[in-house]
């Protein structure tokens, strides 16, 4: 099975590759695509990690081999949904806090015959939902994957900021 993330921010920035190359380590380099990269310094850069591609993952699949994971699809994602399917497809896109339902604008919306699925009631990062999703093609139902409801961020003595996102627990860890 392998796992594409169409780049749907307008420029490469350094959280988003920090989230590329997790993902990349999660589903493996051979298993993760990038579609959408157009900028020759962006692809490069990612290309180190995964494989990328300036066409858009509905010029390359035919969208009946595909699930999309998208926060706002009805159903969520099970073990069964993967069967008959080529490709988990991700939105590239950062999160927002409330969502605001970019990932169904654009992504799930252009690839109408692809079977859309959620990951639960929370948002999940790029490499978050990577991680899920990986679970699930190996049998996990998503209610048997531990998560955290946000996360922390301690940047000095003073200074935090938090992450209002789902994250996977490995081993009791974010």
């Amino acid at each position: 099975m392998l796992f594409i993330i169409e780049h749907l921010e307008p420029k490469l920035s350094e959280w988003l590759c920090i989230e590329y190359s997790h993902a990349a380590r999660i589903a493996g380099k051979k298993d993760l695509i990038l579609t959408n990269v157009k900028n020759a310094k962006e692809s490069q850069k990612i290309k180190r990690v995964a494989q990328v591609e300036r066409r858009r993952v509905k010029e390359l699949f035919n969208q009946t081999e595909l699930v999309v994971l998208d926060p706002r699809a009805r159903k969520k994602l099970s073990p069964a949904d993967m069967r008959g399917k080529r490709a988990i497809v991700i939105g590239g896109i950062l999160g927002g806090e409330p969502p605001l339902g970019r990932t169904r604008k654009l992504l799930t919306a252009s690839l109408p015959r692809a079977l859309a699925r959620n990951l639960g009631e929370h948002q999940f990062a790029i490499d978050g939902a990577v991680y899920m999703a990986k679970r699930v093609l190996k049998g996990k139902r998503l209610e048997e994957v531990p998560v955290q409801l946000g996360l922390e961020i301690q940047i000095s003595e003073v200074y935090s900021t938090f992450l209002p996102y789902a994250f996977p627990l490995v081993k009791g860890k974010p």
